[in-house]
């Protein structure tokens, strides 16, 4: 894996088959993830209806939280949308870190964990994600 990217035809440069054969296996792993936290979210079970309520904010934030969640975890399998999804998980992983640190307790472990993953994917999927934003 000497070199970790390699230039297309239209001269920008794009993750070399490795890269993105662990980029591709970190996607479907979160998306995974994101969609049973976000789908028990929305489908109301009974621990996510119970943390948010410790939470305080109110109900409309567990579903708002299940939504991104879910959503994200579509764009995490669609190539060119995969950037953006890690993007938007990103700040979801951060007040859920700070969330067990300071409301609701418990170890922050498995969301840090997943804020670094999708730290990676967002880096590893840069060049996608500026294509995509440049059409604007």
């Amino acid at each position: 894996m000497a070199n970790a990217t390699i230039q297309n035809s239209m001269g920008t440069a794009r993750p070399g088959k490795a890269v993105n054969v662990v980029l591709w296996v970190l996607q479907i792993l979160g998306a995974a993830m994101f969609l049973m936290a976000g789908g028990n979210k929305l489908a109301g079970n009974e621990q996510m209806v119970g943390m948010f309520e410790a939470i305080g904010v109110g109900q409309w934030f567990r579903y708002l939280t299940g939504v991104i969640e879910v959503a994200s975890a579509i764009l995490l399998l669609i190539p060119r949308f995969a950037g953006v999804g890690a993007l938007l998980l990103i700040p979801t992983m951060v007040g859920a870190i700070l969330t067990h640190l300071f409301i609701v307790g418990g170890s922050p472990v498995v969301p840090i964990v997943l804020l670094v993953v999708m730290v990676v994917i967002a880096y590893g999927r840069r060049d996608r994600t500026l294509k995509l934003l440049s059409r604007g």
